[in-house]
Formats: C-alpha cells, sequence, structure tokens
C-alpha cells in the first residue's frame, strides 16, 4: 500500500521526529511510504495514498481524522470524535463515571470563577485540555482552599479553560496500554528514586525533564487480582470511548481500589521513551512489531465500517 505518515510541522521537537522517523523506517520494510506533514495543501495530496498512519496531535487531535473520514481514507487511530472526548478530561471522566469506571472524585471549576469549599484534600488541580502534564507542577497538589484558588487562577490565566478539580489519589502510579484490542503488561511507575523535594507524581517536570531517574516496572508489581481488575476496566474503558487501535490509560491505585486518571487516545510512540513502548517490548513486540500491529488493525477496522 501506499502509505503517509502524516505529523505536525509546529512543536516537532526531537522525540517528534525520532518518532515519525521510526515509524516510517518500520513501515517502509512493509508498504511504500511517505511522510506528509498536515499544511494547507494536505487534503490534495492525501487523496494520493491509500492509508494514513496518522501521528498528528494538533488542534485537539481531531481535524486529520475528520478530513479522512469525510474522503474515506483509512488511518490508524482513533475518530475525531473519540479523540475530542478524550483530549477534555473533563468529558473523559463523565463517561468513565456513566459507565461505571472508577475515577477520583471532582468538580471543575470554569474560567472567571473560583472555588469557595474543598470536598475532599488533597486535591490536584489540572487544566482540562491539556496533554503531556502541561500545567501541572508541584503547586497543583493542593490542601487548602488558598492554595486551591491560586492554583486554579494559574490554570485560567495560562490555559483560558475550565480547571478541573480532582482528588489526589496517594498510591501506585500505573498505566495500561491497549494495541488492537489487546492489553498490554500494565507499567508501573516508580518515583521513589527522584531528588529530594521533587514531587512524586506525572508533574510537567517530572515528565519531561526526569525520566531517566525515575524507575519504571513492566509488569507492574500488583497481584494477579487487581491485574485482571485494572485490565476489566481498561477494556470498558475503551469499549465506551470508541477508542480503536491503540491508546495509553493512566491510573492510580490505593490499596486495592482502582482510579483511572486520564486516556490518551493517541498516545506518543517514541522508541526507548513512550511508556506504551515499555510495555509492548514486555508484551516481547519489537518496535516494527508493534507499529504493523497498529496499521493492520486500522485497515482492518476500516474494512468493516
Amino acid at each position: 500500500m501506499k502509505v503517509a505518515v502524516v505529523y505536525d510541522l509546529e512543536n516537532l521537537d526531537e522525540s517528534r521526529v525520532k518518532m515519525i522517523d521510526s515509524v516510517c523506517e518500520a513501515l517502509s520494510k512493509h508498504h511504500d511510504v511517505e511522510k506528509l506533514p498536515f499544511g494547507d495543501d494536505f487534503i490534495e495530496r492525501v487523496k494520493t495514498f491509500d492509508a494514513v498512519f496518522n501521528l498528528s496531535t494538533a488542534h485537539l487531535q481531531m481535524h486529520v481524522p475528520a478530513v479522512l473520514d469525510v474522503l474515506r481514507i483509512p488511518y490508524t487511530g482513533s475518530s475525531a470524535l473519540a479523540h475530542a472526548l478524550c483530549t477534555d478530561k473533563i468529558m473523559t471522566k463523565i463517561v468513565l463515571q456513566h459507565y461505571g469506571i472508577p475515577t477520583p472524585n471532582f468538580f471543575v471549576v470554569p474560567v472567571g470563577e473560583e472555588p469557595k469549599t474543598m470536598d475532599f484534600r488533597p486535591a490536584i488541580v489540572k487544566p482540562s485540555r491539556q496533554g503531556s502534564a502541561k500545567g501541572i507542577d508541584a503547586d497543583s497538589v493542593v490542601e487548602s482552599v488558598e492554595a486551591l484558588k491560586k492554583a486554579v487562577k494559574r490554570v485560567h490565566e495560562e490555559f483560558n479553560e475550565p480547571a478541573l478539580v480532582e482528588e489526589f489519589i496517594e498510591g501506585k502510579e500505573l498505566s495500561v496500554g491497549i494495541v488492537a484490542n489487546e492489553v498490554l503488561p500494565i507499567l508501573e511507575i516508580d518515583f521513589s528514586t527522584l531528588p529530594d523535594g521533587l514531587e512524586r507524581f506525572y508533574s510537567y517536570r517530572v515528565k519531561h525533564y526526569y525520566g531517566e531517574q525515575t524507575r519504571y516496572f513492566c509488569p507492574a508489581r500488583i497481584d494477579e487480582d487487581l491485574r485482571r481488575k485494572i485490565e476489566h476496566y481498561a477494556r470498558m474503558a475503551f469499549k465506551a470511548l470508541n477508542l480503536r487501535n491503540y491508546t495509553r490509560m493512566d491510573l492510580r491505585v490505593r490499596g486495592n481500589e482502582v482510579y483511572f486518571l486520564d486516556v490518551n487516545s493517541l498516545p506518543m510512540l517514541t522508541p526507548n521513551y513512550s511508556d506504551i513502548i515499555k510495555m509492548a517490548e514486555a508484551a516481547k513486540l519489537s518496535y516494527e512489531e508493534l507499529i504493523i500491529k497498529i496499521f493492520d488493525d486500522a485497515v482492518r477496522c476500516s474494512r468493516k465500517l
């Protein structure tokens, strides 16, 4: 097949360049592959391809899938609607709650308003529509109304979007991936080896600057009952949010209780960096095998539509 690997010209950092090149290399062993940036001439150019491996995360991840659906060109990843749900943390949690999938207690503070009370503490304050831990720092976890007001105001001013105030779950940080309807080995993120004074959760600086000092265990150090529970809820979430091909979900475990925090409908696929790559390696999947598995599942899904 003639396959376009679609990517964004903006925010093209070293990690994304490595991901684009690696996906192209893996696919080129099986297909005729070309890089295609999402730009002004995208619609005309993409019409010449049989399928797309979509790596575009701009515009809340919706533009490329919406265009490709209209053109009836198969592509990897979920639909525009699924991305719209998952890139809005508030809507994601509403859907999870509706389907009985456990998620921390939360409330929302619209732009221009401020919270008057705290129904739970500690709480963590997040922008509602940002990915990659943007807007989350050491001061995002709060224990007083005054600290809460300050964190909410910062989110409003920095991002001009509602602030999600969520119960902060003390416990293990885990991530679970699904590829082609198969649940990968669960990943445990261990912050205990980080420098003293650094937050023990995925803040922006921990995620992007302390990855090498963070320990990862895959499979996670959890018992079989907990593993089955997480897999069960992950499959439920995958279906409830109408996801396709691959995804990664972040969660915390307190005691024996599971709390799903976030769903990434288009996770990064950077070799030796991305969490879902670590899970695939634990499942004995090479990088090339993972990329082909995602692509083949996308083609199969398109034939059913």
